[in-house]
């Protein structure tokens, strides 16, 4: 797995490549970074979109707050690429990251997906996929992260209850 400095290095090499590249670098006014050995609970909050639709959900934005309050836990935030980083993500092998630290989204003890709507249901499994993590939930084991959802469309889990661990109802 690829530490925080070897994907800084890649990114390098590749985001002069593609439209935008603003949204994949972080760094943004009030995002909190946390030094990593310091915690003992990492989560990683996951808008399943490009960075310019997930960057306002208030959701997230009231999540990582809360967490990044605690002493004992930090929170960082990840979003989907458009299609020419991915692809360039996929032949480099950069896994889908945070921004705050840039550690691979499998470094973390808990990914919490936001689901406002059921036509991210795919671009979740792209997300687990893009971050090297067994997109089935029967495929992971304790060395994986615990996967959670909530969000207005999971009011009805059952259509991701096979990729999921845990979901957050209302």
């Amino acid at each position: 797995m690829l530490n925080p400095e070897q994907i800084e290095n890649k990114l390098d090499r590749i985001l002069l490549k593609v439209q935008k590249p603003g949204r994949y670098v972080g760094g943004e006014f009030n995002s909190i970074a946390k030094d990593w050995e310091k915690v003992q609970t990492k989560v990683a909050f996951v808008f399943p979109d490009i960075y310019d639709i997930g960057v306002s959900n208030v959701g997230i934005k009231i999540l990582y707050d809360q967490v990044n309050q605690r002493v004992d836990a930090l929170a960082e935030r990840a979003y989907l690429p458009w299609f020419d980083m991915e692809a360039l993500m996929r032949e480099q092998d950069i896994p889908l990251y945070a921004l705050e630290s840039k550690r691979p989204l499998a470094c973390f003890d808990l990914i919490g997906f936001t689901l406002p709507y059921e036509t991210l249901y795919t671009n979740t499994l792209n997300a687990l996929d893009l971050a090297g993590i067994p997109v089935r939930s029967a495929d992971r084991d304790e060395t994986h992260p615990i996967i959670i959802a909530g969000g207005h469309s999971t009011m009805n889990p059952e259509p991701m209850h096979a990729f999921i661990d845990a979901f957050v109802i209302g």
